[in-house]
């Protein structure tokens, strides 16, 4: 009898570490990789890219998003770009454009609301390097105060850059390569004052409008949650579950805070791992640890009525990974 008990506890302690083995723990990356943005690579790689708290760009690697390998940075200090030159390089986007991996980016000094602006960078590979090919705008020149946390997309066979940050979110349509505004184009504005960190989503017959709202850089003090609308066009009206229009700050919560991670927000696009399964990227801040702003993944599910959510509502500790 005895030996038969040794054998069951044997076995449910074998099946506890196996179920160990399937789950991730958040953080993904327990280091400071603000405002994430990632891209499936030609060879099955993913590649991510944050804020510069590693100068000049970190860029990371993975094969399952939950390994993660640093190759390096898009810029140099000899490369970096320099428009707003004490400035630093925020909020990447990455986009495969017309054979080219392009690198949209945020440059600006903390408060430099009419200085900072949006450029764009080029590589042939993932890890670069990047080169250059400076501004688009800057917020002088588009009349639009905080020109920052720019979004490509491409719809119906034209490209497009959404941006701004808590002075209205508008769009753009972009030259055929995306490294400069179409002449003559007209900004649109999309959405209201009370959101950052633009990124659009398409799904069957919507698309879902992801921001952040709230305070995202006061340490275990940050407000920042990912929230979302929804509509039937690119540009709009998106509306929240309630109905109410984001041009008029209506917004729906998708991502808030928890015991252990607050300031959640500014997401990066959606991958699907291999089962069909939607996963997202953003940042937040660890109690337990609160220098900077970590890495954390969740699942994105969708409900009955096609919105998505987070299971709680908040960021998960442990997880059954994505298949790969």
């Amino acid at each position: 009898m005895n030996q038969l008990k040794l054998f069951i506890s044997l076995v449910l302690l074998c099946s506890s570490f196996s179920l160990l083995a399937q789950n991730y723990n958040n953080p993904i990356i327990p280091r400071s990789l603000p405002d994430p943005t990632i891209i499936k690579a030609k060879g099955g790689f993913f590649y991510l890219y944050a804020t510069e708290d590693i100068r000049n760009t970190p860029i990371y690697k993975s094969k399952n998003l939950v390994d993660w390998e640093f190759v390096g940075t898009a810029f140099t200090n000899e490369t970096r770009p320099t428009f707003e030159p004490k400035g630093g390089l925020w909020a990447p986007d990455i986009s495969y454009i017309n054979g080219k991996y392009v690198l949209h980016y945020s440059m600006s000094v903390w408060g430099g609301e009419w200085t900072c602006g949006i450029g764009a960078a080029v590589a042939d590979k993932p890890e670069g390097p990047f080169v250059d090919k400076g501004k688009l705008f800057n917020s002088t020149d588009i009349d639009v105060q905080n020109s920052i946390d720019q979004f490509y997309i491409e719809d119906k066979g034209k490209k497009y850059l959404f941006w701004g940050s808590f002075r209205g979110i508008y769009a753009i349509e972009l030259s055929k390569d995306g490294l400069s505004v179409k002449p003559e184009a007209e900004k649109k504005r999309i959405a209201g004052t009370a959101f950052e960190g633009t990124y659009i989503h398409k799904r069957e017959k919507y698309y879902y409008f992801f921001a952040s709202v709230g305070s995202c850089c006061e340490g275990v003090n940050s407000t920042y949650k990912l929230v979302v609308g929804r509509s039937k066009s690119l540009f709009g009206p998106y509306y929240d579950k309630e109905g109410k229009d984001m041009m008029d700050n209506g917004y729906s919560i998708v991502i808030g805070p928890n015991s252990r991670f607050v300031g959640n927000g500014h997401c990066s696009e959606i991958v699907q791992d291999k089962k069909g399964n939607d996963w997202i990227f953003y940042h937040g801040v660890d109690v337990e640890n609160p220098k900077g702003r970590v890495l954390l993944m969740d699942q994105v599910k969708w409900d009955k009525e096609g919105w998505p959510y987070v299971e709680g509502d908040s960021p998960s500790l442990s997880t059954p990974k994505p298949v790969f």
